[in-house]
């Protein structure tokens, strides 16, 4: 940063603290050479310490805190322009650098201590303050009678050794010029200068000291709030496209949230700087375990969501065979118990159904619970009346039974009787025709006993049979 000065000494100095604040190497241009008057006006290094604050609160000591100055402030380049000293000590050629080392030695042997101290606190300053000094001169780009036109001059219009001494110039910055840094290294870019400018300025105006602590705090706010919403939406997009709900189990959702809770962490420590106590980190870490307990409660919700559609999608038939009363007969509940196991086996096939399977299914299955014990009650009932129905009937067809047997018994009895009566009248006849026939010969014998007595006798009439019937 290149400081030119406009003669308001309390702005100047505020300029000036300002380009040490924010630049990582500071040109300060003057012209001529440098001597006790142009050291004196460069009095504003000797305020540093009034106005640039390392650390709040910190050492009001002019030079006590050069130690800690020295560890972040820019390096010092002197342009001296239109110079037209000839570089020489003793006769001796010296470089620029040698002719800025020699012009910052402290003065001694004047007799006056505190003049000496007065015009030496400058150089001192200098010395201590920037942890390096570097000088350049440049004469007079062209001659007198051009210096008006220099916005219009071309490269081969102006002074030869002035060309190459300001291609030097731009050669050492450009080459050795850093990055500005901040306390731990931190480079500063574009909007982080722009933090610091206005923690600066509005430090300034407010009639406060710029304190580069305040101000590391202020960018730290900023880039560490910054780095915890980038590390949120690169788990926010990393879970969108890893995560599908619902996983088969909850350590699988875990893991993956660890995974893409690393890639955060590493991103908010790549991002950030000035940890105080973690504080961001540690919001990091609580909002991670949030949105942890919110990627539970939707995989909760999407396995619930997906097996109950799946589970009304297989008991659909059975809720319709149920309407239709295809179990209402007897045996009825052990085909409906049946068929809730081959449901439930095919529920348990399916594939993706989160962690809330068992859960789900119980709660399905409990209505079905109160309708089984209904079947079974219905059933049960049936199988009562079917067991009364059979008994009726088998006491019919006993009752049908013993009738043909009887039938059949009182058929055989009169088949018997009539065998018997039958029997009874052929022997009565047979002992009727055996009387007739005994009677028949006894009459014969009779007979002859009378004829043969007649004949001996008197032949008288003969006598009736007993056995006939007239």
């Amino acid at each position: 940063m290149c400081v030119d000065f406009q003669g308001d000494n309390q702005n100047d100095c505020w300029i000036f603290s300002l380009a040490i604040l924010l630049s990582s190497t500071f040109v300060y241009n003057s012209i001529g050479t440098i001597n006790q008057q142009a050291l004196d006006q460069l009095h504003y290094v000797t305020e540093l310490t009034h106005r640039i604050r390392k650390r709040s609160p910190c050492d009001q000591d002019e030079v006590g805190d050069s130690d800690e100055f020295v560890g972040f402030f820019p390096d010092f380049v002197w342009t001296l322009r239109d110079f037209s000293f000839e570089l020489k000590v003793n006769g001796l050629p010296i470089s620029a650098d040698e002719y800025l080392e020699n012009s910052l030695k402290l003065l001694q042997g004047t007799g006056q201590k505190e003049r000496e101290k007065q015009l030496n606190l400058p150089r001192i300053c200098i010395c201590k303050f920037f942890p390096k000094q570097k000088c350049f001169v440049f004469e007079r780009p062209a001659p007198g009678k051009k210096l008006n036109q220099l916005e219009s001059l071309q490269d081969q219009d102006l002074d030869p050794d002035f060309v190459e001494q300001v291609a030097e110039f731009c050669s050492y910055v450009f080459r050795s010029s850093k990055v500005k840094t901040i306390s731990g290294g931190l480079r500063v870019n574009g909007p982080r200068l722009k933090s610091l400018v206005t923690t600066y300025v509005d430090a300034i105006r407010s009639g406060s000291i710029p304190c580069m602590e305040s101000a590391v705090l202020a960018l730290a706010q900023t880039e560490n709030s910054a780095a915890v919403q980038k590390a949120i939406a690169h788990y926010d997009q990393q879970m969108g496209q890893s995560v599908k709900l619902p996983t088969e189990s909850l350590q699988e959702l875990l893991d993956l949230h660890r995974t893409c809770e690393k890639e955060a962490i590493k991103i908010f420590t790549e991002n950030s700087f000035k940890h105080f106590n973690q504080v961001f980190l540690k919001e990091l870490v609580t909002v991670l375990e949030t949105k942890r307990e919110e990627f539970c409660k939707k995989n909760l919700q999407a396995s619930s969501a997906h097996c109950l559609a799946l589970l009304q999608d297989l008991f659909s038939p059975l809720d319709e065979d149920i309407k239709q009363g295809t179990y209402s007969n007897p045996g009825g509940y052990c085909v409906f118990m049946r068929r809730i196991k081959e449901l439930k086996k095919n529920y348990y096939e399916e594939p993706k159904k989160g962690v809330l399977v068992e859960e789900v299914l119980q709660k399905f299955l409990q209505p079905k619970e109160d309708l089984a014990d209904a079947i079974l009650q219905i059933d049960q009932i049936l199988r009562e009346k079917a067991k009364e129905i059979d008994v009726e009937h088998v006491k019919a067809e006993a009752a049908h039974s013993i009738s043909k047997i009887l039938e059949e018994i009182k058929k055989q009895s009169d088949q018997l009787m009539e065998e018997k009566e039958k029997f009874y009248q052929e022997l009565v006849q047979e002992l009727f025709e055996k009387m007739e026939k005994e009677q028949a010969q006894l009459w014969v014998e009779q007979q002859r006993a009378i004829d043969k007595q007649h004949n001996c006798t008197t032949v008288g009439q003969r006598p009736a049979s007993p056995f006939r019937v007239n």
